[in-house]
């Protein structure tokens, strides 16, 4: 709640708690719920006509390397092995990890690459169910982070600040836009990783909130167990004696709400309800018993395993179906700093066919033009070697200076690379998209101008975008 709101709350919360006869507990908390679940969004938006209705972000958590999946360096095959000139390096900071090196030899790609469609985009042997969709899509070469290291790179991607506290960009969109489905969360996560070794952490202030009101935070799936915690009712609970419980309990809340104007006590009747609405809304998402053999053909076989990206990738199909927001696909194990061919290869055939049969799917459907998909990670890999260099084993460190995302649906243009970086894939040298161009673009296609969608935090006006951002209208159809 915006402390200018204030007033005009109490003023309604005195109405509501003084009216003994046309409204029982049970409606107003039913009103309650469809406030928290944002079902108009803000009063003013969107600002512009939305060419999308939904998100899919598809994070790559760890850094995939732009290297030796879509950004190639065909001048590399003659200098391997030699080492990459200061010229290129431009004192840039490095890790720890490879600070102390005496040598930074440039390292190839060990992978072959083929162009691909009409637009001829570049993609890699790796990626063979991606490289045929490759018109569908919009690839950003030149994507660059103000961050080297994972835990601050990864919090800027999905909170346009590097320091934590800020909201994620779902709970901006679930605040500013609200949902279409008052029965499921309008930002939801699901985190899975593949055979590659554990990935780097993933904290659930990167779905947070942060100084909105937590009833925007994102919602986290879970792949064992009740897909959300304390979604089932105790044991021996009915739904009738659940939903009087309900209705008892936001008497007592209500009571606190009008005592103390908390804008957190209206959450916490809100997400009682949307809780309630979930116990029959989830299982019914989540059974797949209704999806024909073809869809798992074309999702791969790991979509029938709870937890797997695949999985991960068809579920996000049927929220989209039924009208969620924003939908955060984490995969984990892309941080390939020894060992890279091995690791590179698992990961991308533990993702590449089903995040393809997504972008086909939704299209398929009539989705993709309202449902704006992105695929990457938090920065790129450094095109010299970390650690031993072999014939047929290699690793990469982090870079923030440049790497490959890619786009589809929503509004944009398909078949478009953007950017271009210079023979080392170390620089931009056409084109460079910053962290908050990226935010900018995505919430324009949602029909909402970065700059005005803002909330009073400390003494100041908060917005994802910070002091930055353009949209990218070379993308924008």
């Amino acid at each position: 709640m915006k402390p200018t709101d204030r007033a005009t709350h109490l003023t309604r919360r005195h109405f509501f708690g003084r009216s003994t006869s046309g409204l029982g507990i049970a409606a107003l908390a039913h009103l309650m719920g469809k406030d928290a679940a944002g079902k108009g969004g803000l009063p003013g938006l969107p600002h512009m006509a939305p060419k999308a209705k939904h998100v899919i972000y598809l994070f790559q958590s760890g850094g995939p390397s732009q290297l030796d999946l879509f950004d190639y360096k065909p001048k590399l095959e003659q200098l391997h092995g030699t080492e990459l000139p200061d010229s290129v390096r431009r004192g840039q900071r490095l890790t720890g990890m490879t600070a102390s090196q005496k040598t930074f030899p440039v390292q190839k790609t060990l992978f072959e690459f083929n162009r691909h469609g009409e637009s001829g985009a570049w993609v890699s042997e790796l990626l063979p169910h991606t490289a045929k969709i490759a018109d569908k899509l919009s690839f950003i070469r030149t994507m660059h982070t103000e961050a080297i290291n994972h835990d601050p790179a990864v919090t800027f991607l999905q909170t346009g600040s590097q320091l934590a506290g800020r909201p994620s960009i779902g709970a901006w969109l679930s605040y500013g836009l609200g949902t279409e489905n008052e029965d499921l969360p309008a930002f939801i996560v699901m985190i899975s990783r593949g055979k590659a070794r554990v990935g780097q952490a993933l904290y659930t202030r990167l779905w947070g909130s942060g100084f909105l009101p937590s009833r925007y935070q994102g919602v986290k799936f879970r792949s064992q167990g009740d897909p959300v915690l304390y979604l089932s009712d105790p044991e021996g609970v009915s739904r009738n004696r659940r939903r009087m419980f309900l209705d008892d309990l936001a008497a007592l809340n209500q009571i606190q709400r009008e005592e103390f104007a908390d804008p957190e006590i209206e959450t916490r009747i809100a997400q009682y309800e949307m809780a309630y609405r979930m116990q029959a809304s989830v299982p019914e998402l989540m059974d797949l018993s209704s999806e024909p053999e073809s869809t798992f053909a074309q999702y791969g076989e790991s979509a029938r395993i709870p937890g797997t990206f695949a999985r991960h990738c068809l579920v996000a199909r049927r929220l989209v179906e039924r009208g969620v927001r924003y939908i955060q696909l984490f995969h984990r194990g892309w941080d390939q700093h020894r060992s890279l061919p091995d690791q590179i290869a698992q990961q991308c055939a533990d993702t590449d066919q089903a995040s393809a049969a997504l972008v086909d799917d939704l299209d398929r459907r009539g989705l993709l033009d309202e449902t704006l998909v992105v695929w990457g990670g938090e920065f790129g890999r450094t095109v010299y070697c970390q650690g031993k260099m072999t014939n047929d084993s290699y690793g990469r460190d982090h870079h923030p200076s440049c790497f490959t995302i890619w786009l589809a649906g929503g509004g944009l243009k398909p078949g478009v690379i953007y950017g271009e970086t210079d023979e080392f894939s170390y620089n931009p040298v056409d084109k460079p998209a910053h962290v908050n161009d990226l935010h900018a673009t995505l919430l324009h296609q949602l029909g909402i101008d970065h700059t005005k969608l803002t909330y009073p935090y400390q003494g100041r006006q908060f917005r994802l975008t910070d002091v930055g951002g353009e949209v990218i209208r070379e993308l924008v159809a």
